[in-house]
């Protein structure tokens, strides 16, 4: 990939969870991308960040976004960075859960052993993590499941933003929309704030949902407002035809009568957002595979069209 084109991804990445400030960033044409430089990293740590994001496939600035807000690329004073754990169990100059590095720890240095304090072998884990998680084609899910929190993504691209530099990022790549319109920008925003709440039905936030109440609240916060079941959400329509979805749309399951019975976000093609049912929390989920899909619908339309 390009340092354009990586560039632009990363700003289209970014535009989404902002919410109600980019959206309106969206329909002026510009998303006010941030300019920055890489000057701040430590030349160790940068030369770690570039190599491990080639191995990987990650981009390198997103990294080194992880690693300027985990631990200021190692120079952080914070229990857990250079030695011992966090009062949350993370270490490291990448912060790793010992559970997470069991399975992602690497030695990337070749020196025998996989060190969670060593940025040779931290960097590529966390690359290698990533990977695992999505990158690069959702960054947003990726570094969402590095710390469950829509804060924390923003902050992490925002450094990234910076570190692509002001000779790469230019005001046309950033004026790209991150969603087909505004509102499908919001509907997706709002559902990815909410990433982590436990469901429980009948609730409609803003601690809990169910699967239509996240729904219809997240296009409430759109400017749209829906029925409150998801068989009636189903109604309102208009429909779309399967595989030309897009993110913001409601990709709706058959329940055991037959009709729609459950509701989700699509986010990415074949991929949703949802409440799945009692004892699970709001998540990313797939729903390509799925043999209980019964169709997707457009509710921005009614916006779109006024």
């Amino acid at each position: 990939m390009s340092a354009r084109l990586l560039a632009a991804a990363v700003c289209l990445v970014i535009a989404v969870p902002l919410g109600l400030v980019l959206a309106v960033s969206v329909l002026s044409g510009s998303a006010g991308c941030a300019q920055g430089q890489s000057g701040d990293i430590p030349p160790d740590y940068l030369r770690l960040y570039q190599q491990a994001g080639q191995a990987y496939g990650i981009p390198w600035q997103v990294l080194a976004g992880i690693g300027k807000a985990e631990s200021d690329h190692g120079r952080g004073a914070a229990v857990g960075i250079h030695n011992g754990a966090n009062h949350a169990g993370a270490m490291g100059p990448m912060q790793f859960l010992g559970s997470t590095w069991t399975t992602y720890g690497v030695d990337g240095n070749g020196d025998g052993r996989a060190n969670v304090y060593d940025p040779a072998d931290a960097i590529p884990s966390a690359a290698k993590y990533l990977e695992a998680s999505g990158a690069p084609g959702d960054l947003y899910r990726a570094i969402w499941r590095y710390n469950h929190a829509d804060w924390y993504v923003r902050r992490v691209l925002d450094f990234a933003r910076g570190y692509s530099g002001s000779a790469v990022v230019g005001e046309e790549l950033c004026a790209l929309p991150a969603a087909p319109s505004a509102v499908a920008g919001r509907v997706v925003a709002y559902a990815r704030m909410q990433l982590g709440k436990p469901y429980v039905w009948g609730a409609e936030g803003p601690g809990s949902f169910d699967c239509s109440g996240l729904t219809m609240r997240a296009y409430q916060y759109a400017g749209i407002l829906l029925p409150r079941v998801a068989a009636d959400q189903w109604r309102q329509g208009p429909a779309v035809v399967r595989g030309q979805e897009q993110p913001g749309d409601l990709v709706f399951m058959r329940s055991g009568a037959g009709g729609p019975g459950h509701v989700g976000i699509v986010v990415a093609p074949g991929e949703m957002i949802h409440a799945p049912r009692t004892g699970d929390v709001v998540r990313y989920a797939s729903y390509s595979a799925r043999s209980d899909v019964a169709g997707f619908t457009r509710p921005a339309l009614s916006w779109e069209k006024r």
